[in-house]
């Protein structure tokens, strides 16, 4: 197959959100020793990042976001094994670090998040939910990342944003990383009143928001 219809094939099964098929062309791209960072940008960027425009107008839905996801997922494994071991680059608007704060299980607005900042050029870290203080700055000290970027559904956890970012001060790492919040129990005077640097009331604002931040918008 030719690498044009490789990479097509690809940007093709993420927006389809076929994992299966994803994964086979990412080892096939691989294999024939297609640019993997080239196979990252044109294939799984485009993909995703046409599914998050989509997602953003209403044409698609919420399923259809996550089976993407999934499916870019699944295939960026393989292909960033690959640029690591030849030496090459992904070009990013800058690296994010993102989770749900201790005690909080809910995982489908960050997952939102997570995808719209990757259709956005971002690398993004996804701790997933239920993230202990103790890991947001773990993670923050090993991947340096620009942005941080917590959530809270529920009201009893909103304090947990609060102890993160007290917890990045007593390390010393409050200067190095911006801090977003958002989330059903966190509002943008909550936000202000805990140190944070920013608040995103939907996840394409918080996109919006680290832009402007990192001076990018």
């Amino acid at each position: 197959m030719a690498e044009q219809e490789l990479l097509a094939g690809l940007k093709d099964a993420v927006i389809r959100g076929d994992i299966e098929e994803a994964t086979a062309l990412a080892k096939q791209i691989v294999a024939e020793g297609v640019d993997p960072v080239a196979a990252h940008e044109e294939g799984l960027r485009k993909g995703i990042s046409e599914v998050g425009d989509s997602f953003g107008c209403g044409e698609l839905f919420l399923p259809d976001l996550v089976i993407a996801a999934d499916a870019m997922k699944a295939a960026s494994a393989i292909l960033e094994q690959e640029i690591c071991r030849s030496g090459s680059q992904l070009e990013t608007k800058g690296k994010v670090v993102l989770g749900t704060v201790a005690g909080d299980l809910h995982d489908i607005g960050k997952t939102i998040v997570a995808t719209l900042f990757a259709s956005h050029g971002f690398e993004v870290i996804d701790l997933s939910v239920d993230v202990p203080a103790a890991e947001f700055v773990r993670v923050v000290r090993e991947e340096q990342p620009q942005i941080l970027g917590m959530s809270s559904l529920l009201t009893v956890t909103a304090k947990g944003l609060a102890n993160v970012i007290r917890a990045l001060e007593e390390a010393g790492l409050r200067e190095t990383v911006k801090v977003i919040v958002g989330g059903g129990a966190v509002t943008e005077v909550f936000a202000e009143s805990i140190g944070a640097d920013g608040y995103g009331d939907n996840a394409e604002l918080g996109v919006r928001k680290a832009e402007q931040l990192l001076g990018l918008a």
